[in-house]
């Protein structure tokens, strides 16, 4: 059995060991990203497991190549790969569900925080001297904000959303959420409210949700007029879930007062992103799921996905 990993640096920079991979066959692994179809056809060749990520597996990508049986995608999100396309063919397409559930939300609180804190940009003023030449106890260069009392909106309230809530409630806030279907885990965190009613009450919005047509753009200018003055947007889900022209005026114009992305529509950030440019735009380079232990998760889920397919029992399959 033949296994192309078509990108594992950034899965696996050094720090962990494919060998649980090799145990299924001979395992071939490329190092880094590519947008380039022919570059993704000849990494796969005439493998029959491909394991997948970032790289685009398209139809054509498919057709090219012929042998392919099984394709895992080390990632909850399995867009980059055209899972339709792989059903018609007969081809089983597996995710990984729920491996970063912590280290998501964790770092979805973090941007908040970084947002009402400044805590990094005021260490760095203190290390430039400028605390020592002040001539004051203390000096603070953005607005400092207590969370406490004041009411988080989270859009897509499944584990992660959850989590999120949870830690916003910890932190003293009302938490209400929006989702197309509600759970009784989640009525015991949230308030469960209309997507429009969230966007009147939240002062911060958190996004959590997947990309679907349905969901792509769905903060755009319309959406953001519904939403309160001075909010705050967080989103390490999607970067396609925004309009990212419609959120820089926001932040420009002061609508929404800051906005922490992990996340963006095209990645790597091209140099011409409106957000790049834009009042109170906290971003980072999609490293939300990247703790060791969430990708020692991947591996090992990834591995088990390659178990159960070979014994004929796939498992977090996404085009049954």
């Amino acid at each position: 059995m033949k296994i192309t990993v078509i990108e594992g640096h950034t899965m696996n920079p050094g720090d962990l060991s494919w060998d649980c991979l090799r145990e299924f066959g001979e395992l071939s692994v490329f190092e880094h990203y590519t947008d380039d179809e022919n570059e993704v056809i000849r990494r796969i060749g005439d493998a029959e497991i491909v394991v997948a990520n970032k790289s685009g597996v398209s139809r054509r990508v498919i057709d090219a190549c012929p042998n392919i049986k099984y394709i895992t995608i080390m990632a909850t999100g399995y867009d980059p790969v055209d899972y339709i396309y792989a059903k018609e063919k007969g081809i089983p397409v597996s995710n990984v569900p729920a491996y970063g559930t912590a280290s998501v939300a964790q770092f979805a609180i973090s941007l908040l925080l970084e947002i009402c804190g400044r805590a990094a940009h005021h260490s760095e003023a203190v290390h430039q001297g400028r605390w020592a030449s002040s001539g004051e106890w203390c000096f603070w260069d953005y607005p400092l904000i207590e969370l406490a009392g004041k009411t988080m909106g989270i859009i897509g309230f499944g584990r992660i959303g959850q989590t999120v809530g949870t830690i916003a409630g910890a932190l003293g806030m009302k938490v209400i959420a929006y989702n197309r279907s509600r759970s009784p885990e989640g009525e015991k965190i949230a308030e469960y409210v209309a997507l429009d009613e969230l966007y009147e009450r939240a002062d911060v919005i958190s996004l959590h949700c997947p990309l679907f047509p349905a969901t792509r753009g769905m903060i755009n200018r319309e959406s953001i007029a519904k939403m309160k003055d001075g909010v705050i947007l967080i989103n390490n889900s999607r970067g396609p879930l925004i309009v990212e022209q419609d959120l820089a005026d926001a932040l420009n114009s002061g609508k929404i007062y800051a906005a922490g992305l992990d996340v963006v529509s095209t990645e790597p950030i091209r140099n011409d992103n409106p957000l790049l440019s834009a009042k109170n735009c906290l971003i980072t380079p999609h490293i939300s799921w990247a703790p060791r232990e969430s990708r020692e998760r991947i591996l090992h889920i990834t591995a088990d996905n390659i178990r159960a397919f070979l014994k004929g029992e796939v498992q977090n399959v996404v085009n049954k």
